[in-house]
């Protein structure tokens, strides 16, 4: 990357920094998004929100950044961009089925607590697991990451 003059950019930063930096900054960024959108859609209710489940998927929001970066830097073809994609495929695949079944079956768990025992509060986080819409949330986040941070790479 040149800079106005031509000479090369101060701004430019190495594969070895950006690579490990990626995944942090996609979940702060996809974190940050996620309490956005569940402070809108519920108010003051947003901080008992945090966690699992929600728009974007935050753990494809991290994956799908990584192999993002991994295509743009060593190619679409690559054996690394290849096992990145299957990577990301394996986690979309488990947040909209055994992760979103977790949180399916402790809303049933919980009920059956608060029948048979009013006194104790159920206490299994319903929010697990994402819907497709967040999937598409997270991928797009992702993406869009290691778009923006493509021409730092080295």
């Amino acid at each position: 990357m040149t800079g106005p003059g031509g000479e090369k950019a101060n701004m430019e930063i190495s594969a070895r920094f950006l690579y490990p930096a990626m995944p942090f900054i996609a979940w702060l960024v996809s974190g940050t998004l996620k309490y956005m959108v569940n402070r809108i859609r519920h108010g003051r209710e947003a901080n008992k929100l945090i966690g699992n489940g929600g728009f974007p998927s935050t753990h494809t929001s991290v994956v799908s950044s990584v192999t993002m970066l991994i295509g743009f830097d060593q190619g679409w073809g690559t054996p690394m961009f290849g096992l990145g994609v299957a990577l990301t495929y394996i986690v979309m695949i488990d947040a909209v089925g055994i992760r979103r079944a977790v949180g399916e079956n402790a809303k049933w768990i919980n009920a059956l607590t608060r029948e048979s025992a009013a006194a104790v509060e159920a206490g299994l986080r319903e929010r697990q697991g994402h819907t497709r819409l967040e999937l598409l949330g997270g991928l797009a986040v992702g993406m869009l990451l290691a778009w923006a941070a493509s021409p730092w790479l080295a």
